[in-house]
């Protein structure tokens, strides 16, 4: 199993996010950020935004929707081309419902939980998502501190998957830089949420790369 690394626009330059997408390009998915201020106490962007990153991304794109409503909202995003569309646990009315109608429209169906939400309810239903995302930061704003306490979560959802027998990517977002992944990549993570390490780097490439040198060498289930 390969390790995935997905930068997250946030803190790219919006001005210039076609160019930004671009220094990226060696990286395995784009991850968008959508934030309604209702859900996280931050704005970023929306439906038409998405589509105009879709049109310029070289990488697919992986929206990770920090909304309320994600029930109406996330079949847009599909719509517009998104190809992994993650909800939030705390905020889908029907998680499975949504989940499957995102598969159906063609998409990867994701869920995400805050670091205060227990995962163990959502590992009964595996087999109705794609990716599961284990929160290391409380979600709304990029640049936060990785919260280490999370490691215990994403070992139980590995030891879930292994024993499932599924194809469920496991992804971590929030503080992953060179100095946190590799114990992500140990407690069983191989789908990797990056900012600001891959956007502030001096070159966007050669942390990629490091990035994924990293949890390649510490990965626990390759």
């Amino acid at each position: 199993m390969g390790v995935r690394i997905s930068p997250s626009i946030l803190t790219s330059d919006f001005a210039h996010l076609a160019d930004e997408l671009a220094t990226v390009a060696t990286a395995d998915w784009a991850h968008i950020d959508v934030m309604d201020g209702h859900f996280v106490p931050n704005l970023t962007l929306g439906v038409p935004v998405v589509e105009s990153i879709v049109k310029a991304s070289p990488l697919p794109v992986d929206c990770h929707l920090m909304i309320d409503s994600p029930d109406i909202w996330a079949p847009q995003y599909v719509e517009v081309g998104a190809q992994s569309v993650t909800f939030h646990a705390e905020a889908a009315q029907a998680p499975i419902r949504l989940a499957r109608e995102l598969r159906r429209m063609g998409a990867r169906a994701g869920l995400a939980v805050k670091p205060a939400t227990a995962i163990e309810p959502y590992l009964e239903i595996l087999n109705e998502f794609d990716m599961l995302l284990i929160m290391t930061v409380e979600p709304g704003f990029g640049g936060q501190r990785f919260i280490d306490r999370m490691m215990p979560k994403v070992q139980r959802t590995r030891e879930a998957v292994k024993k499932s027998g599924l194809d469920v990517w496991i992804q971590v977002d929030g503080g992953v830089s060179r100095s946190t992944i590799a114990q992500a990549a140990d407690a069983g993570a191989d789908t990797f949420v990056a900012g600001s390490a891959v956007f502030n780097a001096e070159s966007a490439a050669a942390e990629i790369a490091a990035l994924r040198d990293l949890a390649s060498t510490h990965s626990c289930h390759s």
